[in-house]
């Protein structure tokens, strides 16, 4: 189980030493073995959460293609949705844009015994609005002098905040947005937004550092997590994000299976012609048997 210094990570808030990804990537076999052992761990701080009521809010942010969905998809894999859940929202509406900015995210912050995983999050201002002009420039300038305030209610309110930045390289990113246009799977991640961010690098660059200067703080410090190489990325920021939630293995009510009880022999299934059944498609795949 993974302990932090304090309930916040406050301690790890300072900044940090780049890491390099190693020049090897791991087996598929070590990958998946570390992926599970995590994947066990969540579900243990989501039991953890359940139990004592905390309030976790992950933030997920940098580049498109940068990893962030999948490592969301790991984590979640067999977590509960009643506990755990995603917050993707669009675009804003005609309404949602004359409200108080943060207002449709406060909307989403966690309740009582709950983990939202934000999948971009209010950044947006200070990322795709700022760089595609969605924002004038007084709101970006007030969206920065204000988040490090907003997120620090949200702190004193008790709710245990951490922000990832997913870092990829230009050429990374790139070899990803191509590799999407034939795979008729992920087809549909690849937006004319995503495409127009190729020629827009710096720019993406230069409102991501600006980004940092105003929010990685002491108290809400981001932590940058080198995403080049997908597996090593998730594996990094899922132990990371455990190390800093003091969390602990919660007892559960001892289960067993009831002897099933002798049946009276009194129940008579319906015909089955009554019913409509779905058909076999898996007998079209083995074909006729020998």
């Amino acid at each position: 189980m993974s302990k932090a210094s304090d309930t916040n990570g406050s301690a790890k808030g300072k900044k940090r030493s780049k890491v390099k990804s190693p020049r090897t990537k791991l087996s598929n076999e070590v990958y998946e073995a570390e992926l599970f052992r995590l994947q066990t761990e969540f579900v243990k701080l989501q039991e953890w959460v359940r139990a004592t009521g905390a309030r976790i809010a992950v933030v997920f942010e940098g580049r498109d293609g940068a990893g962030k969905g999948g490592t969301i998809k790991r984590i979640t894999e067999y977590l509960s949705p009643r506990i755990v859940r995603i917050a993707a929202l669009p675009a804003p509406t005609e309404r949602e844009r004359g409200q108080w900015y943060y207002q449709r995210y406060v909307e989403h912050l966690p309740a009582k015994g709950e983990v939202v995983l934000f999948d971009r999050s209010w950044y947006n201002r200070a990322g795709v609005e700022k760089v595609m002009g969605f924002c004038t420039a007084q709101e970006h300038a007030l969206f920065l002098r204000q988040t490090p305030t907003f997120e620090q209610m949200l702190i004193d309110d008790g709710i245990l905040l951490r922000k990832y930045w997913f870092s990829v390289s230009e050429k990374e990113q790139l070899r990803r947005f191509r590799s999407r246009l034939t795979d008729p799977v992920r087809q549909w991640k690849l937006s004319p937004m995503d495409l127009e961010s190729l020629t827009r690098w710096d720019d993406y660059s230069r409102a991501k550092d600006e980004m940092m200067v105003y929010t990685d703080t002491p108290s809400t410090p981001w932590y940058v997590v080198e995403s080049d190489v997908k597996k090593h990325s998730r594996l990094n920021m899922m132990s990371h994000l455990l190390s800093t939630i003091e969390y602990h293995e919660v007892p559960h009510p001892h289960v067993e299976l009831p002897t099933r009880p002798v049946e009276a022999n009194d129940y008579q299934r319906p015909p089955r012609e009554l019913s409509t059944y779905v058909e076999d498609h898996v007998a079209t795949l083995m074909g006729d048997p020998e």
